[in-house]
C-alpha cells in the first residue's frame, strides 16, 4: 500500500528497508522532517541544535534563505542542471566569482577541475594526476588521516575499520606520523625528510604527499604552522606534488576560505568539497596549478561533474559571505567563544579531558570512548546533535554552522555541559 504524502513516518520501517551500513540514523534515531538555521525539526515535533552541519557540509546553516533564493530562480528559469563537462552560464560565473573573490585576493592561480560529487572522487583524481605527472606510484599520507571510503583514498586513510571493510589489500599509500602523533618533543617532519632523503630508508619516494591542516575524522588533531611549511618544502626538494584535503576544514570552517592561508602554504593540488555548493548540494573539484595540468582530453571523467545548480548555490555563497573580511572575522570570534567555553567545562575535571580546534572546529577529547558515546547520545535526548570522530571515537565533535547565532550557540555549549557531567555520573570511571 502506497504511503500517503504528509503521513508520519514509521522509523522501523527504515530498518526493514534500508542497509545494515547506515549509521547517523542509529547515532540520532528521529525522523528529521524540517530544517533552518542550526536547528532541525522532528516529526514528533522536538527542535534539535545541529553542531554536526552535515559533517561540514552545511557551513552556512540548513535552508540558508539567501543562497535558495538563487536556486529557485536557476530552476524556474528552465536553465541547464546537468548537463556532464559541457560550457554553461553557471559554470562559467562560478569559476569567475571563484578566482576573482577567492583566489585573486589571496594571490593564488588554479585551474579548476570538477570530479565526481563526492570528496573522495576528488581526492581519487588528485593522487591519479600525482601519479601520472611523477611516474610514481607511492602516496605519503598521516597517521589518523581520513580522505575518503573508495579504494585509493581509503588506501590512504589510517582508520583500521574503515581500511578493514575493503576487503582486499591496500597499497600505493606510506603512512608517517602527524604533527605531534610522537608528541611535542618529536619533530615528524624533520623524520620523514631522513627517511625520503636517506637511500636505504625503506621509503619509495612518493607521487605526492597529501595532508589535512586539521584532522576531523581523526580526532581534530591540529597540525602548527611551521610543521606545514615543513611538509610542503619536504615535498618540493623531492620531486613530490603537495596536496592539501580541505574538504572538511575548507570553505571557512577554520575561519579563512582555506584552512591553510594561516600557515601562507602555495599547495600544488587543493581538495574541496562539502561546504563548497553552500546548500549541501553534492560538489567537489579539484585546484591544479596550471603548469601541473597534464590530463589528456576525457582521461579522467564521470557523469556528474560540477552540478549546475551546486554551482549556482556554490556562486551564491561565495557572494554572500565572502566579498568582505566581515564573515571571516566573525567565524574567528564566535570560534574563541566556543574555545573558552570547552576549555572552562574541560577544567573542572582537571586533566580529565583535551580541548583542540581552530576557527569553528573543536574536538573535546574524552580519552574514553564510552564516555564520548554516552555524552553524545544523553546530548541527543536533550536536543544536540553531536557526532564523534578520533581512532576509537572518543573525541566529541563540535561542527556548528558557521551563521549560528549565539543564543543557539549557548544552548548547545549548555546541553554539552550537562550531557557530559550526565555521562560521568554514570560511568564506571566516575567523577574524582
Amino acid at each position: 500500500m502506497a504511503r500517503v504524502i504528509g503521513e508520519p513516518c514509521n522509523i522501523q520501517l527504515f530498518e526493514t528497508l534500508e542497509s545494515n551500513v547506515r549509521s547517523y540514523s542509529r547515532s540520532f534515531p528521529a525522523i528529521f522532517s524540517r530544517s533552518r538555521g542550526s536547528t532541525l525539526l522532528t516529526e514528533d515535533g522536538r527542535k534539535i541544535i545541529d553542531f554536526l552541519s552535515g559533517a561540514g557540509a552545511l557551513n552556512y546553516g540548513h535552508n540558508n534563505h539567501q543562497i535558495k533564493a538563487a536556486i529557485i530562480e536557476y530552476l524556474a528559469s528552465d536553465a541547464v542542471v546537468h548537463g556532464l563537462d559541457m560550457a554553461t552560464p553557471a559554470r562559467l560565473e562560478f569559476m569567475e566569482t571563484f578566482s576573482s573573490v577567492i583566489l585573486r585576493d589571496r594571490d593564488l592561480q588554479y585551474r579548476f577541475q570538477f570530479t565526481g560529487p563526492t570528496g573522495a572522487n576528488a581526492v581519487e583524481a588528485a593522487l591519479k594526476l600525482s601519479r601520472k605527472i611523477t611516474g610514481r606510484q607511492n602516496i605519503i599520507s598521516f597517521t589518523n588521516g581520513f580522505h575518503g571510503m573508495s579504494l585509493g583514498a581509503i588506501a590512504a586513510s589510517g582508520n583500521r575499520y574503515y581500511r578493514a571493510a575493503s576487503g582486499i589489500s591496500l597499497s600505493g599509500a606510506t603512512f608517517m606520523p602527524y604533527d605531534g602523533y610522537l608528541g611535542l618533543a618529536v619533530d615528524t617532519a624533520d623524520y620523514l625528510h631522513k627517511l625520503l632523503m636517506d637511500e636505504s630508508g625503506g621509503v619509495d619516494r612518493p607521487a605526492a604527499i597529501i595532508v589535512e591542516t586539521v584532522q576531523g575524522e581523526g580526532g581534530i588533531n591540529v597540525a602548527r604552522k611551521e610543521w606545514l611549511q615543513s611538509i610542503q618544502a619536504v615535498a618540493k626538494e623531492i620531486g613530490a606534488l603537495f596536496i592539501i584535503d580541505d574538504i572538511q576544514m575548507g570553505c571557512g570552517r577554520t575561519g579563512e576560505f582555506f584552512s591553510f592561508e594561516f600557515a601562507g602554504l602555495s599547495p600544488d593540488i587543493i581538495v574541496l568539497s562539502k561546504s563548497l555548493s553552500g546548500y549541501g548540494l553534492p560538489l567537489s573539484m579539484l585546484l591544479i596549478k596550471e603548469e601541473l595540468d597534464e590530463w589528456r582530453p576525457g582521461e579522467h571523467t564521470g557523469t556528474f561533474r560540477g552540478n549546475n545548480l551546486a554551482l549556482v548555490s556554490a556562486t551564491a555563497a561565495i557572494n554572500i559571505y565572502w566579498r568582505s573580511p566581515t564573515f571571516s572575522e566573525g567565524v574567528h570570534r564566535m570560534g574563541e567563544v566556543i574555545r573558552r567555553r570547552l576549555k572552562a567545562i574541560a577544567s573542572q575535571y582537571g586533566d580529565r579531558f583535551a580541548v583542540r580546534g581552530r576557527g569553528m572546529a573543536f574536538g573535546f577529547d574524552c580519552q574514553i570512548a564510552e564516555i564520548a558515546a554516552a555524552t553524545s547520545r544523553k546530548a541527543f535526548e536533550k536536543g544536540l546533535i553531536l557526532e564523534r570522530c578520533g581512532s576509537v571515537d572518543e573525541v566529541v565533535k563540535f561542527l556548528p554552522a558557521l551563521t549560528i547565532d549565539s543564543e543557539t550557540l549557548d544552548q548547545g555549549l549548555e546541553i554539552f555541559e550537562r550531557s557530559l557531567a550526565e555521562a560521568l555520573k554514570q560511568s564506571w570511571v566516575g567523577v574524582t
